[in-house]
């Protein structure tokens, strides 16, 4: 069944409680590689409750409230989940989000784009807290043999390097053990974990989270582009462009300007294959 454009984007918003505490902030920056060395102040940052700040792409777990779940059910969205790709991910930060939090997520399909032979589902959710608001999360979604139903192309998300040499380079190990840390702070796909289901999706191995490679390289601008501070961070954005495995090595490159860094990953083992493009961090 073809997706209900007009459907779906006029479909009500549905609402969920996120909760969370300073353990699950430590569980996912622990998933996202923080904490080697394990007592240099730096990492204590991310590791010891009594000096923890919150990396900001910890929006896309809180409270488990990953938007994607929820958004594939959402009215006139009827695709083959075996045909879904995580295509892109934003993260719009309106203020520092908290080390505990009692919260409201917000979540509707903003836009689906026809790219011929797919379609481009985004899946807006907005967070606030009683405070006000304080995150929104544009996930966008690929779905291949969804495309074709006459629908807007969108906006291109194209964004080239700056023709320079990078300011910073650098590599962030991925450890072998990475996506089944990672998996415990919500994203269960048996596919960052069972070989066998790898392989009948085409994977030679499980391969890492897109969401975890995210992470990985907001943490590496931060602690190196932005003088470790968290809070300058405004927005992040990417395009999931590639995989990368557990064992394998990120290299990270990074161009700065006065509002924002420009970013991308590419997987050291295998001759720089791209992992992350398209990528932005806004900042203070």
């Amino acid at each position: 069944m073809p997706i209900d454009v007009a459907k779906a984007v006029s479909a009500e918003p549905r609402s969920t409680a996120l909760t969370w505490g300073h353990k699950d902030i430590q569980l996912y920056h622990l998933g996202i590689g923080a904490g080697i060395p394990a007592t240099d102040p730096e990492e204590l940052r991310y590791t010891l409750e009594s000096k923890l700040h919150v990396l900001p792409s910890f929006a896309t777990v809180a409270g488990g409230g990953m938007a994607v779940a929820g958004g594939m059910a959402a009215p006139g969205i009827d695709v083959d989940l075996t045909a879904v790709l995580h295509g892109g991910q934003t993260v719009e930060l309106h203020r520092p989000i908290p080390l505990s939090g009692d919260a409201t997520q917000t979540s509707k399909v903003a836009a689906v784009y026809d790219k011929g032979k797919a379609a481009v589902i985004v899946l807006r959710s907005d967070v606030a807290d009683a405070d006000g608001p304080l995150w929104t999360c544009d996930t966008r979604i690929f779905a291949r043999g969804e495309g074709g139903f006459g629908g807007e192309r969108g906006p291109s998300d194209r964004v080239e390097p700056p023709a320079r040499e990078p300011d910073h380079t650098v590599e962030r190990a991925i450890r072998e053990d990475q996506a089944l840390l990672y998996r415990l702070s919500g994203d269960w796909n048996p596919l960052h974990a069972d070989p066998e289901f790898a392989k009948a999706a085409g994977f030679e191995q499980p391969i890492l989270h897109g969401l975890c490679s995210y992470g990985m390289v907001l943490k590496a601008v931060v602690d190196t582009a932005l003088d470790g501070e968290v809070t300058r961070v405004r927005s992040y954005t990417t395009r999931f462009a590639g995989v990368v495995f557990p064992g394998e090595t990120l290299r990270v490159r990074m161009w700065r300007d006065e509002t924002r860094v420009h970013v991308t990953a590419t997987a050291v083992e295998r001759d720089g294959a791209p992992v992350l493009t398209d990528t932005i961090v806004e900042h203070a």
